[in-house]
């Protein structure tokens, strides 16, 4: 069972499941997720979609009963929807995670996937980010920080149900994830600034621009979720799965635009601009990889930043 199904990065993952034999049922609220996500394996006669959301535990019992494994992607997504509606991000990201938790729980699911993100790293300075490193959120004046406690609470959820009640459990800590069928509604750079340097406009880049993230394509990451939750075991499992190159938002714009062949200017804006309010950025975003490659071996992540921003590009202007 995959809920977020429907969304970005859990649409790859359904059809990575289709693809490997499985069966596969979905549950997504379709507030963010899109049904034209799942377009390439609609009718396939091993996939069911649920309409629902996982803070409704009928529904989420329903979804999860016989299910053998439990991919929880279902979560707000990006800084504008965080920014414009914080209730509904902590009651998605914390209520909606542990009643996912209890239902499989009580299920007897053999392996259950949370997808965390990067976020929980919060204020650390220290590059790359380990798994076992201190988790430093910041002020509560940030909406960003309500996310990335409402996270971190999710992985606090998940490790009690896999050490009290025996469900076997991997966590993957998600950094910045890219490819097709992602949208720059919510926020995402790459899908804006590929728009914008399709149509000839300017590329906004907010803040100063030097701060540094390093992306991965979505092919790789679904790959790593699912080889990863095969391994769940009596042992919660935390991992970081991401690309190891940083690289600055300018020099991602400035890419875009030379990949795309473009001649689009790059402007630069305030967050307070952007998003209505100041947002405590984090300055450098970048994961160790070697818990992630002990198990998916030393040559994950495969693609690299410009092989993916070609496919993206390609697919926009067709």
């Amino acid at each position: 069972m995959v809920t977020g199904g429907a969304g970005f990065i859990g649409s790859h993952l359904v059809e990575r499941l289709l693809g490997a034999g499985c069966t596969v049922r979905v549950l997504d609220d379709f507030s963010t997720g899109r049904r034209e996500n799942l377009s390439s394996v609609a009718g396939h006669e091993r996939l069911s979609v649920i309409a629902g959301s996982v803070t409704d535990a009928a529904c989420v019992a329903s979804a999860v009963r016989g299910a053998d494994a439990v991919y929880h992607l279902a979560a707000a997504v990006g800084v504008t929807l965080i920014v414009a509606q914080p209730v509904r991000t902590l009651e998605t990201n914390v209520r909606g995670t542990e009643t996912v938790l209890a239902e499989a729980s009580r299920a007897g699911v053999r392996r259950f996937f949370l997808a965390s993100s990067s976020e929980v790293y919060g204020k650390s300075d220290r590059i790359p980010f380990d798994e076992d490193d201190d988790l430093l959120i910041g002020s509560s004046r940030y909406c960003r920080w309500g996310y990335a406690c409402s996270k971190a609470v999710a992985e606090f959820l998940a490790v009690a149900y896999a050490r009290e009640r025996g469900l076997p459990l991997v966590v993957g800590r998600l950094f910045n994830t890219i490819g097709l069928r992602q949208v720059g509604a919510y926020g995402m750079v790459v899908p804006r600034f590929v728009r914008a340097a399709l149509a000839g406009e300017p590329l906004e880049v907010y803040g100063t621009g030097r701060q540094t993230r390093a992306f991965i394509d979505v092919r790789d990451m679904v790959e790593g979720i699912h080889r990863l939750t095969d391994r769940a075991g009596p042992e919660p499992l935390i991992v970081n799965l991401g690309g190891e190159r940083e690289i600055a938002i300018a020099d991602l714009a400035a890419r875009v635009i030379r990949l795309a062949g473009s001649s689009s200017a790059v402007r630069q804006v305030s967050y307070e601009a952007a998003y209505g309010e100041a947002i405590d950025d984090m300055e450098r975003r970048c994961p160790s990889l070697a818990r992630a490659r002990a198990v998916l071996g030393s040559a994950w992540p495969h693609i690299s930043l410009d092989a993916s921003l070609e496919t993206i590009i390609a697919f926009h202007r067709s």
